[in-house]
């Protein structure tokens, strides 16, 4: 999705508490145990990676919500994408004709520019909010389920932490491809929920503009961060 998820960062909190305290747990043992100076710390120490906003959007229950919201919003972009044309043409043809207008019709062609040109621009903030509020309903139905996947797949392969890599302002610095699980857990998901996979992958929806419609690239899986990059790359 273009716009972050606003459901990341309680998931993200929430997974890594939940990361922690298990750790906690079994790390608890060697102090109980100090006089035995060989006592092995048993229990997993396996640490992994996931980008949860990627994990949710790419779910086949995610790709299949957030195109039916994307198909919801198109009449709206059409009516916007009709709205900022007509504001254009008219800033051209005042551009084309203005030496030839008199003072009152320019002023008069001026006020009605600027006031097709606010309404565009509320329209425009309204069908965002909206749409914004809509997905991350998704992503937030969607999420709280995922964390159950997520938590029963790193109790499965012996991971100890998960850490989500989906936030700018995550702090994993480097991380072997190895360690990414989101794909594993995408797969998980979706053998749990039962709901197919489109029949075409498609990427998140982005929201609405006035504009020509952008869509991020089509990658239906992230990829894990390259070991060569300083900081892992958010889908």
């Amino acid at each position: 999705m273009t716009s972050k998820l606003l459901s990341t960062l309680s998931i993200a909190a929430l997974l890594t508490a939940c990361a922690f305290a298990q750790a906690a747990d079994t790390n608890a043992a060697p102090a109980a145990a100090s006089t035995t100076p060989n006592a092995i710390i048993a229990g997993p120490q396996k640490v992994a990676i996931i980008n949860i906003q990627a994990a949710i959007a790419n779910t086949n229950e995610g790709q299949r919500d957030l195109d039916a919201l994307q198909k919801k919003f198109e009449p709206k972009q059409i009516e916007l994408k009709s709205l900022s044309d007509e504001v254009d043409n008219l800033k051209k043809q005042l551009a084309a004709t203005t030496a030839n207008l008199n003072d009152d019709e320019r002023n008069r062609r001026v006020q009605s520019i600027e006031t097709k040109q606010k309404t565009l621009q509320r329209s425009l903030e309204d069908a965002q909010n909206d749409y914004q509020t809509q997905s991350n309903e998704i992503a937030q139905r969607i999420g709280s389920k995922l964390m159950q996947t997520v938590q029963n797949y790193a109790q499965q392969n012996g991971y100890a932490v998960v850490m989500d890599y989906s936030s700018q302002q995550s702090p994993i610095l480097w991380a072997a491809p190895s360690t990414d699980i989101t794909k594993p857990v995408i797969e998980a998901y979706n053998q749990v929920s039962g709901i197919p996979a489109p029949a075409v992958s498609k990427p998140a929806a982005p929201a609405p503009s006035a504009g020509v419609t952008r869509r991020p690239p089509t990658t239906t899986t992230p990829a894990a961060p390259k070991p060569a990059a300083t900081t892992p790359t958010p889908k």
